[in-house]
């Protein structure tokens, strides 16, 4: 049996292939990728009650002071559809020293879980010391306030893709809160995964 020789790529391909790489890098932070992410915006948006995971509506008078739940939006029905990363959101309560005691809407904030570096899903941690929003993956670090990152790549990267997706909520007379019909835009919500113009 032929002895089979190992498959060498030429100077001149290597070269060839490193330009093109060059090439791709050079010109990737001016396409917009934020068309090409798999947002809802072609989904019909109404206005819906927040779920939280006990399948409860959150409402002001209960939900505790610096705490957050993982939430859904928009929800399909589809079990499957509905746990892609693109469609989790931390819903935070504001820390009190951030007024979270109000007990009113603006005591809260919905942001997109997809870390705007390179996509990790990130948490809201409320110890001491903490209370604010970190990746696992390389340690970008998000103001619970603004939904901005202050520290790691994130933090490095130009507006929008510095500031999270969010989510504009209602309260009822009640204190039932409602996500209102997002537009999935970087001057409006914002795109998940790409970012926000902050206002």
């Amino acid at each position: 049996m032929p002895e089979q020789s190992p498959s060498t790529l030429s100077r001149r391909d290597f070269l060839k292939l490193m330009g093109a790489a060059g090439t791709a890098l050079t010109f990737a932070p001016f396409v917009p990728w934020g068309k090409f992410m798999p947002n809802p915006d072609a989904a019909k948006l109404e206005k819906v009650p927040v779920i939280l995971p006990d399948g409860n509506q959150a409402n002001v008078n209960t939900f505790p002071v610096n705490h957050a739940e993982v939430i859904t939006y928009p929800q399909t029905g589809d079990r499957v559809l509905d746990e892609e990363a693109f469609r989790k959101w931390q819903f935070i309560r504001l820390p009190a020293e951030l007024g979270g005691e109000k007990n009113d809407v603006s005591s809260f904030r919905a942001y997109s879980m997809v870390c705007l570096h390179l996509w990790c899903l990130w948490k809201y941690w409320p110890q001491e010391g903490r209370k604010r929003g970190e990746c696992p993956c390389h340690g970008s670090m998000y103001n619970p306030l603004t939904g901005t990152a202050f520290a790691g790549p994130a933090s490095l990267q130009a507006p929008p893709s510095n500031t999270l997706a969010k989510l504009e909520l209602e309260a009822d007379a009640s204190g039932d809160l409602w996500i209102l019909p997002a537009k999935f835009s970087p001057n409006e919500n914002g795109v998940v995964g790409y970012g926000r113009f902050v206002k």
